[in-house]
């Protein structure tokens, strides 16, 4: 199936992809690579989910903010592709970021909730390399923060 059609199946919505509020690029494209800045950890209702793993928030929370996280790089890559996610050939990296307490060490089970959707939306297409990553803290207190690195055509 296309990306849209998951997008459809599995009742997604993508949020509204965010202009970036500092002296950066969303996206940038280099040869087939499109490199999308890090997406902090945003609810539908356009909330931030603050707080650190292992104190504030349990595994399966963080589990959900880095989904949210994969929804606001696919949101960009559609925005830079003009509407048409069939122009993402595959996902190549992740690399995901967990505001987390010291002792926690689940980091890679909370940023799997972001690869979990990428491979859901882009099935075999979404397969791809990964760092996650445990930090002090992150922008705004948001609980996790990824980005991406898409091949497009």
């Amino acid at each position: 199936m296309s990306p849209e059609e998951n997008l459809k199946k599995n009742n997604i919505n993508l949020p509204k992809a965010s202009d970036p509020v500092g002296s950066y690029l969303s996206c940038k494209k280099s040869g087939n690579f499109l490199f999308i800045s890090g997406q902090i950890s945003i609810d539908e209702k356009n909330t931030l989910i603050k707080g650190k793993l292992g104190k504030d928030l349990t595994t399966d929370e963080g589990y959900e903010a880095a989904k949210r996280c994969a929804l606001s790089l696919i949101a960009q890559a559609k925005k830079f592709c003009h509407g048409d996610l069939n122009k993402v050939k595959s996902c190549i990296k992740l690399t995901g970021y967990v505001n987390s307490v010291p002792e926690f060490t689940d980091q890679p089970k909370v940023i799997n909730g972001a690869s979990d959707l990428i491979f859901l939306i882009f099935e075999d297409n979404g397969k791809h390399s990964r760092a996650a990553v445990s930090a002090n803290s992150l922008p705004l207190g948001v609980a996790v923060e990824v980005d991406a690195i898409f091949e497009i055509i």
